[in-house]
């Protein structure tokens, strides 16, 4: 086994102090077994239990047990961010501490990864009660359809990841159910494998029903933030468009109604309707504009690209390779 590390495990920590030493002793079996040298950076979330000591006896016992402990809970996606900023391998797993993710999976997720750079996971049998899989269905159909990404399980926190995917990624709110979706759309590939999903040991779960309408939020900002951060007249010009069009129609409707003499117009609530989406349309038209003028006076001059490598030419090499650092 090389002495370098290949693997490392980022799992985040919210009060899941009975399930942590099982947790360790399944990853050391599989990579054991499997001839990795690994580790487990554990990120305590603010856990109020006694996660931290049964962490800090683990890391007495494996010298592959690292801990990260905030000062109080701030969410998976700041968890993951800080686990992302202080791994070593160069292949980066994620998964939850509370055993329902099968660390026995893991050669499908490496084997999947060889093809890929993100693979996420899908837990193809849930062993989650109905009020949580439901509202997970209708999300992951929502977000699939948004983000054009074919996931089955977005939500699923157990996946596999290449080091230079994840290291330019700067998560925060509920924007850890987008990994997937801001890796693809800054070219990186992403795969789905289905994994085995295993009922919940101890404790319940951290997480309640209006995480999904919370996680919806989080997509507008995703999109608006990726796909239009450079170019916000693009999308809300184009819904300012659409409201001042139907707007328009019904306006125009209303006219030709009264160039006929079919009535009076000025006591139908059609008239005050098309007035308000015209002029809500204009609004959002020149929020538009108006974004456009703040994007480009004060944000910072980022490269709009992502590139995955940078071959120089043999001939003037050198200089080459100084232009491309300006």
């Amino acid at each position: 086994m090389a002495d370098e590390i290949n693997l490392s495990f980022v799992v985040p920590v919210y009060n899941e102090e009975e399930s942590l030493s099982a947790l360790v002793q399944e990853i050391d079996a599989v990579c054991h077994n499997d001839g990795y040298c690994y580790e487990i950076v554990f990120i305590n979330d603010g856990s109020t239990d006694h996660s931290v000591d049964v962490i800090k006896d683990l890391m007495a016992k494996y010298d592959s047990v690292g801990l990260i402990d905030f000062r109080r809970n701030f969410g998976k996606a700041a968890a993951l961010n800080a686990g992302f900023r202080h791994v070593r391998g160069d292949i980066v797993i994620t998964m939850d501490g509370d055993l329902q993710d099968n660390p026995n999976e893991l050669p499908k997720l490496l084997k999947a990864l060889e093809s890929a750079d993100c693979v996420s996971g899908w837990k193809v049998k849930r062993l989650d009660p109905v009020d949580k899989t439901l509202p997970s269905r209708i999300f992951n159909f929502v977000v699939g359809k948004v983000s054009g990404i074919k996931l089955h399980d977005f939500n699923c926190g157990y996946k596999a990841y290449r080091k230079e995917a994840v290291e330019g990624l700067d998560l925060y709110g509920e924007m850890h159910r987008f990994i997937p979706v801001l890796l693809h759309w800054q070219g990186f590939r992403v795969a789905e494998v289905g994994v085995d999903h295993r009922a919940r040991q101890f404790g319940r779960s951290k997480y309640g029903a209006t995480r999904i309408l919370k996680g919806f939020f989080d997509l507008m900002t995703v999109v608006l933030t990726t796909r239009f951060k450079t170019r916000p007249l693009h999308i809300f010009g184009t819904i300012g468009l659409l409201f001042g069009f139907i707007g328009f129609c019904m306006l125009a409707y209303l006219t030709v109604l009264w160039f006929l003499g079919l009535g009076p117009i000025g006591n139908r609530p059609l008239l005050l309707f098309g007035m308000l989406l015209m002029l809500l349309g204009g609004n959002l038209i020149g929020i538009g504009l108006l974004g456009e003028f703040i994007q480009h006076a004060v944000s910072p001059r980022e490269r709009p690209y992502v590139m995955r490598a940078y071959y120089p030419s043999r001939k003037n090499g050198e200089k080459a390779n100084s232009k491309a650092d300006q």
